[in-house]
């Protein structure tokens, strides 16, 4: 059985990288992936994070978007830390 992962609704905001960071690598991978082949936001939002946007549409695109931006934060930031972090 898989261990479904918890999310808050804003990942921490810090200038370095944090645990929630460690534990949703994967998640924003998929999320820049997802963006890159243009699927719809909603689409990932329910599949991701399991919340349905016709039931939960500000809390879904609340979660998306933070989350998108934490990605994009580790592509411009965060990884150089955790390729540093992993040589020591």
């Amino acid at each position: 059985m898989t261990r479904k992962l918890q999310f808050l609704d804003q990942p921490p905001i810090a200038s370095e990288l944090t645990d929630y960071d460690r534990a949703h690598l994967g998640i924003y991978l998929r999320l820049l992936d997802a963006q890159d082949e243009g699927a719809a936001w909603q689409e990932v939002a329910k599949v991701i994070f399991g919340i349905d946007p016709k039931n939960e549409f500000a809390r879904a695109k609340r979660v998306y978007e933070n989350h998108l931006a934490r990605a994009h934060w580790m592509t411009e930031n965060g990884f150089r830390a955790l390729i540093r972090s992993s040589y020591h």
